[in-house]
């Protein structure tokens, strides 16, 4: 990314603000008509795309080029057109009316803008695989076998590309623009606001003195951090420089200590209340609420850290590491009573979205909470109580609207009575705020602490949904070939013919497929390539259509610690200076659960919390003891070290009690108890190695006194 300076620099950061703000007016107020909303979403990020990033690593980093500008100009005037013969687009009949020479330059040139944003903004594998699709609806006489279909002229292909909202200016870049950059906002302010810190200063006060502290230290504050972030590689870049070196100077392997440090990362995207963009992807393709989406990944998420977790535990424990002590560790009495209003907008989100509210609100008044609870202090918890008069008090909104809708202006009326939450959280904050500011000490603080950070968190949160934008929109492309073609049904009957219509090889050629183009591509993208093209022939197959996205969207996330194009892994690796590919096995070993849950939601919904009350916790109970045996299986502890046939048979009981099932339970407790009594009846052996000091597969020994922990742990 270019840093640049003077009025150009000044001009981008105005912008970007402007962005933000948009958003969150257009969050607060209601959207435009759908394609002005996406058309101005994209505009947006195809400005600051050409401004931001270079066409190439060795262009000059403090100016823009002429192309920049060229693109920038060609980008604009293609969006433009269309706002200026809004009425011409939205009443013609498409496919029917023929494109005028404007339109058919304008659609080319948007077409091209897309492709050449999205390989700024994440590289070219999305962008080789659009134009591929593109090649397709105008070679398709020309293919062989089932890839054949009539084929369609340049003029229809464009046609589709522009003027409808199938497309380009479809359903992904509408999430972007509605849910995602909220989102993303929301966690830039969690970020500035030093959110970051509490939750590693959370999780050391929590499992830092345990065996193994600092690797849980990272699974705890990685998985919390990942879920604001949405992106392991950036989840990595944030917690990965204080984490990984504390756990190898706490005698952790290096490329264990980095392995730890990605698969805590990528969860982060799995894990509610906020997951991945692609989640609300999911949501708009099922037409179902966000919070629904949520519900169902909860079980396997808690199931992917519960392992994690208990990896790094045995890990510790057979390799003979220690805890930090309880001296060098943050009290959590003292964390949450110096920091813990920081949780407070965290709260706000779970809060709206179990009472029912849209995802959009949640976030907008999560970024609400995020601007001023810094500023607040601990009054900010104040705001939490007052959440409870939209339960108690549900008369109140509508006596509100009584007594003040003739008094207040028209805007104040339209944003407070759109929902009783709006009314009761104004109201709260505006109160705890006039309190603030009657103190002298209040004053003071306003500006550094909420003039300053808003709008560097604003920039900060358009600067961050650049890369999504550009994805979606150039994964609008795919999907506009799609409906345009018929290539989803097409798909469909491949698949199922390579797979003999068994379920099985279906799922095997989902999960590789999966992998291959989320190793090239953000999640979102790979995910939506795959729902348009594979997820119907899972269904065709009979799996549950949440049970089908799941899975893709499981698969897509695992690609990050995947090798041989492992972005999370390369990250850390990075950090920790260790080998990529050794980094890359520890992280598919500690990763595992996120392999083998998939594949068991899908023969099991229970999983995904569907299901009675009884099955969803007898599932729970059971699959949580299945993933720590898997775990003791792949690093040979349990109660002590594991032998090979412990291991196998530890392995047998986790894929067991795993599926969901009263007999496939019972056959993994007996196995799980057998190597209990097994081990109990045993006699102990050394561990691999004992305390920080040990030497390590990958250097010699490193002995860390108490002061530099104490540094590392609190950032020094």
């Amino acid at each position: 990314m270019r840093e640049l300076t003077g009025w150009l620099g000044s001009l981008v950061r105005w912008v970007a603000l402007a962005m933000s703000a948009y958003h969150v007016y257009a969050g607060a107020f209601g959207r435009p008509e759908a394609l002005f909303f996406r058309g101005v979403h994209l505009a947006f990020a195809v400005g600051l795309i050409f401004l931001w990033l270079p066409a190439r690593k060795g262009a000059p980093r403090v100016r823009a080029s002429a192309a920049d500008w060229a693109g920038l100009a060609l980008g604009l005037a293609s969006i433009g057109y269309l706002f200026w013969n809004y009425d011409y687009v939205v009443t013609r009949y498409i496919w029917v009316d023929p494109l005028s020479a404007a339109d058919f330059a304008f659609a080319a040139i948007i077409t091209l803008v897309v492709l050449e944003t999205t390989r700024r903004a994440i590289g070219p594998a999305l962008p080789i695989t659009a134009i591929a699709f593109l090649l397709y609806a105008l070679a398709g006489p020309y293919l062989p076998g089932p890839l054949r279909h009539r084929g369609f002229s340049l003029e229809l292909v464009l046609d589709q590309m522009y003027l409808t909202t199938d497309a380009i200016f479809g359903i992904p870049l509408d999430v972007s623009a509605t849910y995602v950059i909220l989102f993303v906002i929301f966690g830039a302010f969690l970020e500035r606001c030093g959110t970051g810190k509490l939750f590693n200063d959370f999780a050391s006060a929590l499992a830092g003195h345990t065996a193994g502290g600092p690797g849980k230290v990272s699974c705890i504050s990685s998985g919390l951090f990942g879920t604001i972030s949405g992106s392991a590689v950036a989840n990595v870049m944030v917690d990965g420089w204080l984490t990984i070196p504390l756990m190898k100077r706490t005698g952790f392997r290096p490329h264990f200590a980095a392995a730890v440090e990605a698969v805590a990362s990528t969860g982060g995207q799995i894990m509610p209340p906020v997951m991945g963009a692609a989640a609300f992807v999911m949501a708009e393709f099922l037409g179902v609420p966000y919070l629904t989406i949520a519900k169902h990944a909860a079980i396997p998420a808690i199931l992917y850290y519960v392992a994690l977790f208990m990896a790094i535990h045995f890990e510790a424990r057979r390799t003979g590491l220690h805890g930090l002590s309880r001296a060098e560790l943050p009290r959590m009495g003292a964390v949450m009573g110096g920091q813990g209003h920081l949780f407070v907008p965290l709260f706000i989100i779970v809060h709206l979205m179990l009472a029912g509210y849209t995802a959009p609100l949640a976030a907008l008044w999560g970024i609400v909470g995020g601007a001023l609870t810094l500023w607040l202090g601990r009054v900010g918890w104040l705001v939490l109580p007052t959440l409870a008069l939209d339960f108690l008090l549900p008369e109140l909104h509508v006596a509100a609207r009584q007594a003040f809708g003739g008094i207040l202006p028209a805007v104040a009326q339209r944003f407070l009575f759109a929902s009783s939450a709006n009314l009761v959280l104004t109201a709260g904050f505006t109160v705890m705020a006039a309190v603030r500011l009657a103190s002298p000490r209040g004053r003071e603080r306003l500006k550094p602490d909420c003039l300053e950070i808003i709008p560097a968190a604003l920039v900060d949160g358009a600067k961050n949904t650049l890369g999504v934008a550009a994805a979606c929109a150039c994964a609008g492309i795919v999907i506009g070939v799609i409906a345009l073609t018929g290539a989803g049904l097409q798909f469909t009957s491949l698949v199922l013919a390579a797979a003999r219509d068994s379920l099985v090889p279906a799922l095997v050629l989902t999960m590789i497929a999966g992998i291959i183009l989320g190793m090239g591509m953000p999640t979102t993208a790979a995910y939506i390539v795959q729902a348009a093209l594979l997820i119907p022939a899972l269904i065709k197959l009979g799996v549950v259509p949440i049970a089908a996205h799941m899975f893709v969207f499981y698969f897509a996330i695992i690609s990050a610690i995947t090798p041989p194009v492992a972005m999370a892994v390369y990250a850390a690796a990075g950090i920790g200076k260790t080998p990529l590919w050794a980094t890359g096995v520890a992280a598919m070993r500690l990763g595992a659960t996120g392999f083998i849950v998939p594949f068991m939601f899908v023969y099991g919904p229970s999983l995904l919390f569907i299901g009675t009350w009884t099955e969803v916790l007898t599932t729970i109970l059971f699959s949580s003891v299945g993933v720590v045996c898997l775990a003791a299986s792949l690093h040979g502890y349990l109660l002590g070290p594991a032998t090979i046939w412990q291991r196998v048979i530890l392995f047998v009981a986790a894929i067991n009690l795993i599926v969901p099932g009263y007999v496939t339970d019972l056959v993994g407790l007996v196995l799980l108890a057998v190597v209990l009594v097994a081990q109990r009846l045993m006699p102990a052996r050394a561990p691999v190695a004992a305390g920080p000091a040990a030497a390590t597969a990958d250097g010699p020994a490193v002995e860390l006194d108490a002061e530099r922990i104490d540094r590392l742990q609190r950032g020094g």
